[in-house]
């Protein structure tokens, strides 16, 4: 028996202690519900759970981004609603243009309404944002870039890269080319039976003016009227100005020109007319006269020119020659459309993309490329622009698209590095969906308007429908992700959460350990006592 080192104490004492250690373990996994508290408790069990906890924040972020994403489309969605009415609010209006009853007074009203309607739908490409973010001027479009082109446009389809074409010859316009401001001295005669007289009117046009004005107005006339009984002059009456009355009508829209007018007041009314009339004229004071072009480009643009006399277009400056039959004073032109060659892909010496079986199609200098796979590039030219007029270059004619994939919304829709969906919006302006120009008072206003307004809406609703189809894939990503985060979320538990029964049932056993080791010490430390029984 010993009293120095009391062996018994000694040993319950160290498992009491490794009791507490325990029991000191367990109640922290009952008050903190983890199993895992420290690295120590499970060194790869931790490892894992931070894995996966990162991968649950992760998750809850996406969803949350995804969730954001709709929140755009479905605000571009909304705006391109109101833009879609205003498309068939104009196109009502085009229908109401185009019937004969409407005069041209009536149309011009029709014509205030469509351009306010443009100019709304301007405003609300130009100011419709998420966030400060523009959505539909095409910001959030990839950007393609080029010399001699506008309006860039490209589907899902076209790959980042660089495509080529050559155009060799650009659209053109139906013109009636300058007319020649030719000097000349002619008479034109009319008999009136009813008064038997005769009407001659001679006239006189300048030559060595290459202004149109000036050349009106230094024309000098004189018109005699003469008894056609014994031929004595009734009355003479002459002046400057334009040489003789007659009339002028383009594309079925004419004007009465008065003899003596001024050039100055003579341009006026051409170029009033051309306005209805679907026609351009050119400045007068270029050196050459004037010409007269159809409004549009390609071989829609048509134009048809009527003048009452031969001598009436002589002395607005017009060659006789100038009329495929001289006896007959009309000009009839018809444009052309551009001739392009596409650059194709392995080309030699060429890194252009297009394919062998893609075509290219044009209405004036708006320019289609399609191909297979849903490929479409489009773009409007630069009007004459073709390999004859480009001096400036080695590659005549050549116009190099740089496609990239820069522009486009990112949305980050995973919980690791590039899990990303890219959402692309088309710009839905008038420009980009060529209605810009739209005007029901011209010749064939209404119908041309029809038709550019059939394709603006058919434009819009492909937009809105890529919206929607973005739209119910975020949708089902979010879901996708919310599902994801709730099984990350099981398997963590499983991995670090504590089993609240188990470890009650070892609290229990560690807490009755705990009460024994303690009774056992008591009594350990009682033995040393029994010595002095001996020493009595």
């Amino acid at each position: 028996m010993r009293i120095n080192n009391n062996m018994s104490a000694v040993i319950t004492n160290n498992q009491l202690l490794g009791t507490e250690s325990s029991l000191a373990d367990v109640m922290e996994k009952l008050s903190s519900g983890f199993s895992i508290n420290h690295a120590s408790d499970d060194p790869s069990g931790i490892a894992i759970a931070g894995k996966m906890q990162s991968q649950i924040d992760g998750l809850s972020q996406a969803s949350t981004n995804s969730s954001d994403g709709i929140s755009v489309l479905q605000t571009a969605e909304g705006a391109l609603n109101e833009v879609t009415d205003m498309i068939q609010r104009m196109r009502e209006l085009s229908v109401q243009a185009a019937n004969g009853t409407n005069s041209l007074s009536e149309r011009k009203t029709i014509q205030k309404e469509i351009d306010s309607l443009l100019e709304e739908i301007d405003r609300v490409a130009e100011t419709t944002e998420f966030n400060n973010i523009n959505l539909l001027n095409g910001s959030l479009d990839n950007r393609t870039y080029g010399e001699h082109a506008t309006r860039m446009q490209t589907s899902k389809s076209v790959a980042a890269g660089i495509y080529e074409l050559t155009i060799n010859k650009a659209a053109t316009r139906g013109t009636t080319g300058k007319n020649t401001l030719i000097g000349a001295s002619y008479n034109s005669s009319s008999v009136n039976t009813y008064s038997n007289t005769t009407t001659t009117t001679s006239v006189t046009t300048p030559t060595g003016l290459t202004d149109f004005k000036d050349f009106i107005n230094q024309t000098t006339w004189q018109v005699d009227v003469t008894d056609l009984g014994n031929g004595a002059t009734l009355s003479t009456e002459s002046g400057t100005g334009l040489g003789m009355s007659g009339t002028i009508t383009i594309n079925g829209h004419g004007v009465q020109l008065t003899q003596g007018t001024s050039g100055e007041g003579v341009y006026e009314l051409l170029r009033n007319v051309c306005e209805e009339a679907g026609a351009v004229i050119s400045n007068p004071k270029d050196g050459e006269g004037f010409s007269i072009e159809s409004y549009k480009y390609g071989a829609h643009a048509n134009l048809k020119i009527e003048f009452s006399t031969v001598a009436f277009a002589r002395a607005l400056g017009f060659d006789e020659a100038m009329f495929p039959d001289e006896k007959t004073p009309v000009i009839e032109k018809v444009g052309t459309d551009p001739e392009i060659t596409l650059v194709e892909k392995g080309t030699a010496g060429s890194k252009s993309l297009f394919g062998a079986q893609a075509t290219a199609s044009a209405d004036g200098n708006h320019i289609t490329i399609s191909d297979v796979g849903g490929f479409e590039l489009s773009f409007l030219a630069e009007a004459g622009f073709d390999e004859t007029t480009d001096t400036a270059t080695a590659d005549k004619g050549k116009i190099v698209f740089n496609v990239t994939d820069i522009g486009s919304m990112t949305l980050h829709v995973g919980a690791n590095k590039n899990q990303n969906m890219e959402v692309r919006i088309a710009a839905v302006t008038t420009e980009f969906m060529y209605i810009d120009d739209l005007n029901v008072t011209r010749v064939n206003g209404p119908e041309d308007a029809l038709n550019s307004l059939d394709i603006a809406l058919s434009y819009v609703t492909g937009v809105r429908s890529q919206l929607g189809a973005y739209e119910n894939r975020l949708d089902h990503t979010t879901k996708s992700l919310d599902t994801t985060e709730e099984n990350m979320t099981a398997a963590i538990s499983r991995v670090e959460d504590a089993d609240m029964a188990t470890t009650m049932v070892e609290y229990t056993k560690l807490n009755v350990l705990e009460q024994a080791g303690t009774s056992a010490l008591a009594q350990a430390n009682e033995l040393p006592q029994l010595a002095l029984q001996l020493l009595q």
